[in-house]
């Protein structure tokens, strides 16, 4: 073996990591490295598909004494968030990741290291190319384009599948291993605009929600920190009560799935106005620190004078509407898991809002590990969307993988970890999207577990794998497919 992992332990598994980082991957551009899988398994003379997704499933018979063993599905997924620093130059297309190694940890020089989930790929070639490893009858499944929308797993066919253990190896902390994950849609409440002439004595201000933490709606919803989007709506409310609000604009998030840090209004106002309104923010700005003195102690609430004029705002009926639906749209956490503590059950985050021409758009993302609950917030906005004349859209839809209490994978990985480590692993739930739930979905009485080694900042150019803690879950593998009997 020659390269920069080359003298580390296990060879096999960090061979074939190093391999892939070679091949470029990113999420969307995976034919080449499909086609590496599958000329890896003719080479080992092991039954290879490829499907029209460019999913790749390698079957391994069980090795001696294991034949009757339940045949085990081990999943994972060939693409690779592709981020690099501003001042990195690298083809994600062509170009082969540089690796380092920084004491226990593998690096990419400024890009992202794709150990999500590159290490699942590297772990699966790794079993099916021994031959001294005990193990049942295997089939691996590699998937497409996880990162943008779990879009292979969706496409995956049942009928190549016949498994009823799924080791699913796409989570980051050693020891802990997840038993469920929230399913999820996106919907779009669009809200007409009907405009009307503005008054020539009025100037055209900014106001700005600034200063919050945002992060993952789904990870850190939890958290309870501000929605941008939302704390502007209740601001923009108050003023209504106070002055003659004239609004033109509304904006606020970047992404439907992140919590938003930001948000703003463009609004019309006379001199005497701003100088109430200067009063108020600063009321606002108050309260708000209050509130939010320790979830997000940066807030900022700013209105400042912008350049131009606005010669139309919003009607005074899609105003009233518009602050409707700011005050009601659901929001936040709705239900707590009874069956796992501290679990999110079910949440929606209003992630997006946008002003165009003839219409303000209301972006949002449901998830929840009940897929009832989830449909319940959803119901709930088509008639919040309904009653304000909107239109209300909905896609991108997932399943949920629902917590099962009694699961043989799980009692084996526990006994196994206890066995190995001489303590208990955490046993946990995800407030977010794995293909487990697509793959409970498309095989029904399946019996699913998913882990995996310490890795850190993933989808960052900081993204970084433990090298000790990728050999202590390649032992755990091992040792719990030889438990399956």
């Amino acid at each position: 073996m020659s390269g920069v992992l080359r003298d580390l332990k296990p060879s096999d598994v960090f061979y074939y990591f190093e391999e892939i980082t070679k091949i470029p991957h990113c999420s969307g551009e995976e034919r080449n490295i499909s086609n590496y899988l599958v000329s890896f398994a003719r080479s080992h003379n092991l039954e290879v598909i490829q499907d029209e997704a460019l999913n790749v499933i390698i079957k391994k018979k069980a090795t001696k004494g294991y034949e009757n063993s339940p045949t085990v599905i081990l999943q994972g997924h060939m693409d690779m968030v592709c981020e690099k620093n501003k001042d990195t130059e690298h083809d994600f297309s062509k170009d082969p990741l540089d690796l380092k190694i920084e004491g226990d940890l593998i690096k990419a020089n400024g890009t992202t290291l794709g150990a999500d989930n590159g290490i699942a790929v590297a772990y699966t070639l790794a079993l099916l190319a021994s031959s001294d490893i005990d193990h049942p009858e295997l089939e691996v499944i590699i998937t497409t384009e996880e990162e943008t929308g779990l879009v292979g797993a969706s496409k995956a066919k049942k009928e190549n599948l016949s498994g009823k253990i799924l080791i699913n190896i796409d989570s980051e902390e050693e020891g802990i291993f997840l038993v469920s994950c929230a399913g999820g849609l996106r919907t779009k409440i669009e809200l007409p605009i009907a405009w009307e002439t503005c008054s020539r004595n009025t100037e055209s201000y900014l106001l700005s929600v600034r200063g919050l933490k945002g992060g993952h709606s789904g990870m850190e919803i939890d958290k309870n920190r501000g929605n941008a989007n939302i704390i502007l709506g209740r601001i923009l409310d108050d003023l209504n009560k106070e002055i003659d609000l004239r609004l033109y604009e509304v904006n606020g998030g970047a992404k439907m799935n992140a919590i938003p840090r930001e948000a703003d209004a463009k609004l019309v106002l006379s001199i005497e106005e701003f100088k109430d309104l200067e009063i108020k923010i600063k009321k606002w700005n108050k309260i708000l620190t209050n509130e939010l003195k320790t979830k997000d102690p940066g807030i900022n609430i700013n209105i400042d004078r912008i350049k131009g004029d606005a010669n139309r705002v919003f009607s005074s009926k899609t105003l009233d509407k518009l602050l409707l639906l700011y005050r009601l749209i659901p929001n936040g956490i709705q239900t707590m898991s009874m069956d796992i503590e501290g679990l999110v059950e079910s949440s929606t985050n209003l992630g997006v809002v946008t002003t165009f021409d003839r219409k303000i758009v209301f972006e949002s993302a449901i998830r929840s590990s009940v897929g009832t609950l989830k449909q319940e917030i959803l119901d709930r906005k088509k008639v919040l969307s309904n009653f304000i004349g909107g239109n209300l859209i909905q896609e991108a839809e997932y399943p949920e993988w629902q917590y099962e209490k009694d699961s043989y994978i799980r009692e084996v990985f526990i006994k196994s970890y206890k066995e190995k480590f001489k303590e208990n692993p955490k046993i946990e739930a995800i407030h977010a999207g794995l293909e487990c739930g697509i793959f409970k979905e498309k095989l029904g009485d399946i019996d699913m577990i998913s882990f995996g080694p310490n890795m850190y900042d993933v989808h960052t150019p900081d993204e970084a794998l433990s090298i000790s803690s990728t050999k202590n879950m390649w032992e755990f593998l091992k040792l719990v497919l030889s438990k399956i009997k």
